[in-house]
């Protein structure tokens, strides 16, 4: 499979850096499995002053980022390369999810814009976005977060980029709406907590009878949480 290319687009770019190059994610791109590329929307900002907000029209509180460098910076990317995926992070988008994940990780080329303040101006939206996605019913600061979290969950289905005993096919949400099993490791006893003992019982055929039902267990009190 080609390496795959991320541009993230932000006017806090700072935000960004620290993750974009930690854990799984810079693994992936030590292994040349993915690239990624931090834009900061200032780099496009037509003023001497580097201005990327301003007021809303109708009035309002907080500020909207401008649409001049958002359209510079997608239209110089498009110019360079086909992208797959324009995506935003929004209020209104539809929720993110696994298999929103396991779909894009098998994508070539992602843009994801990253709005801050108060919102984006809508004409970016309108013309470039081609999917726009939530992480959940809550507000933060800015699309920076959202666009990490997004951004972790894909990295990591590529192949290649986990081994074999950290294979994202056994996480949570790949096969349905299904919670993995709790997990434990050394020591087998811990401030008078031990760890159930067919773990210990090296009964490949009992372990994952109790795994399975530890998983149920644990779905169904997902369910309940999220009814």
């Amino acid at each position: 499979m080609k390496m795959m290319r991320i541009d993230v687009i932000s006017g806090v770019p700072d935000l960004l850096v620290s993750p974009l190059n930690t854990s799984i994610i810079k693994r992936a791109q030590d292994k040349g499995k993915a690239e990624i590329y931090v834009h900061n929307l200032r780099d496009y900002a037509f003023n001497k002053h580097k201005q990327i907000d301003d007021k809303p029209f109708g009035g309002g509180a907080g500020m909207v980022l401008k649409p001049e460098p958002f359209f510079e910076c997608i239209e110089k990317l498009l110019k360079e390369r086909a992208y797959d995926k324009i995506i935003f992070a929004s209020p209104a988008g539809k929720l993110f999810d696994q298999k929103i994940a396991n779909e894009l990780s098998l994508s070539k080329n992602l843009i994801f814009v990253a709005g801050h303040y108060k919102d984006i101006d809508d004409r970016v939206r309108k013309r470039f976005a081609t999917d726009e996605y939530s992480i959940g019913n809550f507000i933060v600061t800015g699309g920076e977060l959202p666009a990490l979290m997004m951004i972790d969950a894909i990295i990591r289905l590529i192949p290649g980029v986990l081994n074999d005993s950290e294979s994202a096919l056994n996480d949570s949400f790949q096969d349905g709406e299904k919670i993995g099993a709790p997990n434990y490791t050394r020591p087998a006893e811990y401030q008078g907590m031990k760890v159930p003992e067919v773990l210990l019982s090296g009964n490949d055929k009992e372990i994952k009878k109790w795994k399975d039902e530890q998983s149920e267990i644990l779905t169904n009190r997902w369910k309940d949480f999220n009814k």
